[in-house]
């Protein structure tokens, strides 16, 4: 069976009719037809064709009429390409065409563009390379060029079969009529690897991966129709690198008998592209982080001003649990211990409501005495413009890949019902907030000895008229480590290259392949867990959840939250969470 006859255009324009569709080409598409001015061969779809038109469900925006979409077969599939620049979408001239097999190897050329629905035409190239493997994987890169930068390069992907999903390897999800667009890196989204999934009905999974080594915006739009999804993958230049030569990442489409296979095939390259070392031989993970029976949160100020619990109340917390566990296996993290929890970031000085800078002294010198170890939370990207400590890193503020600056008005603090607009995010990019950052966190350092700093929202990445902020990070984790030997990161929202020079988070990734995670961090549940009794959530935004008590086979590291009440009323339920969490530790071996 040849690829032509694999996904036919017959088939394709039933499905689209099927659908209430329409079969009729956009006019450059149809001009090329009708002339024969097609050399190449190739199968002149439009954007309606294969998919429900208009959608079933809920929609994603798309162009109003029938964009050509010329695509050419290859490994039983259809692929077609765009280039979209900052003012305009265009897509390849199927009259300047030409396409060159050789095996299981494909190479499309084309040294023409159009736009416009097919109706204006311009100078331009791009430039697809294919190759398929013996097991059936394709994998493909796409050059494209033009005399004005270039912003994204999408892969138009038919004849993949419809199925349920699944996001980075979590859970399965079905789409039904919606159509959706999955981005990486996505902090809220949680696409911390750039990989979907398709169980198709006869039970294999279809395996989607970016092969990135660099950081850059991944999208996956499916758009379903009758028999199949049309897939489109975008693949976004860097904005503070602007050009009009651009090549793609690799790409991959591979089928595999189930997830599990999928999924290794994909974090096998991640894993060797980002370096990312299994836990038990890390070198930037300290003895001690490997041997963890639970974390402790002690909840400080919160934005408002209002103190859950001081210092000294945070101590007797501390001395009345090294009466349950071993403190040597406890993780002590601090929030809120740096005055308004965000309000008054970046200055990250010692509140002095909870205690002042005496309190926090003693806490932590006689928790070290009684053999916690102690992380320090720090904002790595959020900071307060009506600060003092502001100006000297405003020119810091993170733009957006069009200039703009990037909001941070996701959270409401105030209890307006809408989300503020009094905090701005920060690019680790740029020396100065990196150098701000890096002082302050040295500095208590070696005021406290504290063993561990945490990096709050680090799994933001947005890409940016200033710089990398995957290499900002990395570089501000290098600078620290040269100044405190054995003091590591802990990632929140941690995304796949994190993952190389950052050996702990919080959030566990990857739940039909949690060895991805947990064979290669220590995770513990995130700053919101829920505390005891009515679920507190602490300084955390999220106000109030169910407490979920600790289990003996959960993947996290326990992590038990002390609100405002939790050691007044809460102990009973707490010891028990301590005691299954030591339970937890000697069933895995004294491991984390």
């Amino acid at each position: 069976m040849t690829d032509d006859s694999i996904v036919s255009r017959r088939t394709l324009l039933a499905g689209a009719a099927a659908a209430g569709g329409t079969a009729v080409l956009a006019p450059g598409a149809a001009a090329a037809q009708a002339s024969g001015a097609n050399p190449a061969g190739l199968r002149l779809l439009t954007s309606v064709d294969g998919i429900n038109t208009p959608p079933r469900g809920p929609g994603v925006m798309k162009f109003s009429f029938a964009n050509p979409e010329p695509s050419v077969a290859f490994g039983n599939l259809l692929f077609g390409f765009e280039i979209i620049t900052f003012e305009n979408n265009y897509g390849i001239d199927p009259t300047r065409v030409s396409v060159e097999r050789s095996g299981d190897t494909l190479r499309l050329t084309a040294t023409g563009l159009t736009w416009a629905g097919g109706q204006r035409r311009r100078e331009g190239k791009l430039v697809a390379a294919l190759t398929r493997a013996a097991d059936g994987a394709i994998e493909w890169t796409v050059s494209a060029g033009m005399d004005i930068p270039i912003k994204a390069v999408k892969t138009i992907v038919r004849g993949l079969p419809r199925g349920r999903v699944s996001m980075t390897a979590d859970d399965w999800q079905d789409l039904g009529e919606a159509e959706r667009v999955f981005e990486y890196p996505m902090l809220t989204g949680g696409m911390a690897t750039p990989f979907m999934a398709i169980e198709g009905r006869d039970g294999r999974v279809w395996g989607l991966s970016a092969l990135q080594k660099e950081v850059r915006p991944a999208r996956f739009a499916f758009l379903p129709g009758a028999d199949g999804y049309k897939i489109e993958l975008l693949y976004e230049q860097a904005g503070w690198d602007r050009r009009g030569d651009v090549t793609t990442c690799g790409w991959r489409i591979a089928p595999d008998a189930d997830i599990a296979a999928a999924a290794r095939r994909h974090f096998t390259s991640v894993e060797q592209a980002w370096s990312i070392p299994d836990l038990a031989s890390r070198t930037d993970a300290p003895d001690w982080m490997k041997h963890i029976a639970c974390v402790v949160a002690l909840h400080g100020e919160h934005w408002t001003g209002y103190v859950f619990n001081d210092f000294a109340r945070q101590l007797e917390i501390l001395r009345w649990i090294a009466r349950q566990i071993d403190p040597a296996t406890v993780m002590v993290f601090l929030t809120g211990w740096d005055a308004r929890y965000y309000w008054d970031y970046p200055a990250f000085a010692t509140g002095a409501k909870p205690g002042g800078q005496a309190g926090l002294d003693r806490l932590v010198t006689e928790g070290r005495k009684l053999g916690f170890r102690f992380a320090l939370m720090f904002g790595s990207n959020v900071a307060n413009p009506a600060s003092p400590s502001f100006a000297a890193v405003a020119d810091a503020r993170l733009d957006d890949v069009y200039g703009a600056p990037f909001p941070a008005n996701y959270v409401d603090w105030d209890g307006d019902r809408k989300g503020d607009g009094s905090m701005v995010f920060m690019n680790l990019a740029v020396k100065s907030w990196r150098d701000h950052l890096a002082g302050r966190i040295s500095t208590m350092i070696d005021r406290l000895k504290v063993d561990a700093y945490f990096l709050d929202i680090c799994g933001l990445w947005e890409n940016n008229t200033q710089g990398d902020m995957l290499v900002g990070t990395r570089d501000l984790v290098d600078q620290l480590a040269h100044r405190h030997p054995g003091i590591p990161a802990v990632a929140e929202m941690q995304y796949d290259a994190l993952m190389g020079f950052i050996p702990m988070n919080h959030v566990a990734r990857y739940a039909l392949y949690p060895r991805a995670n947990d064979d290669k961090v220590a995770s513990f549940h995130h700053l919101s867990w829920p505390a005891a009794g009515r679920g507190s959530t602490g300084v955390h935004e999220y106000g109030f959840n169910t407490y979920r008590p600790v289990t003996i086979e959960q993947r996290q590291i326990p992590t038990i939250t002390f609100a405002d009440d939790t050691f007044a009323t809460q102990r009973d339920a707490v010891a028990k969470d301590i005691a299954t969490a030591r339970a937890r530790y000697a069933k895995r071996g004294n491991r984390t």
